[in-house]
């Protein structure tokens, strides 16, 4: 279902860029996926998508987070967890998120959500983790040494609290 979904957004993308040579924007795009996503909920035969997707990018300057839910619902939010455990991560995000935050300082905060719940061990190996600045609107992937770097901080963090 995800891949469907995803394939579905890139080919509404590159239609917009050949189009009219420009980027769609980040909430027509969403609004394009959950308007497909609510076709199925109500055709008949036709099995609803089971999948939920965080979709963000940059939208006149300003970064945009979306979740689409399987009923084609979409949400904006700042910082979205989904999946497992997503009200024990989410409830992490919604506490630690601040406007301020520089690209690292939202790393941390997100890997640290990762590790809340009680299975929660973060390995920079099994983490893939990108950025979008608003300054160039480009993508970039963190390198691993970097995740291990910050996760290395929060544990550092961790134990400080603990000794408290």
């Amino acid at each position: 279902d995800a891949r469907q979904l995803v394939d579905l957004a890139r080919r509404r993308a590159q239609g917009e860029q050949l189009r009219y040579g420009q980027q769609i924007g980040v909430e027509t795009l969403t609004r394009a996926v959950t308007d497909h996503i609510q076709e199925y909920t109500q055709t008949g035969g036709a099995r609803p998508f089971g999948v939920a997707l965080l979709v963000g990018g940059i939208d006149a300057g300003e970064p945009k987070l979306f979740e689409t839910d399987p009923s084609g619902t979409d949400y904006e939010w700042k910082a979205a967890a989904i999946g497992g455990e997503r009200d024990t991560i989410q409830g992490h995000l919604e506490e630690h998120y601040r406007e301020d935050l520089d690209v690292d300082g939202g790393i941390e905060v997100a890997l640290s959500a990762l590790s809340e719940p009680e299975d929660g061990v973060v390995d920079a190996e099994d983490v893939d983790v990108a950025t979008i600045t608003t300054e160039d609107e480009s993508f970039h992937s963190v390198e691993t040494d970097h995740l291990e770097s910050i996760l290395a901080e929060i544990d550092e963090t961790e134990e400080e609290e603990t000794d408290e």
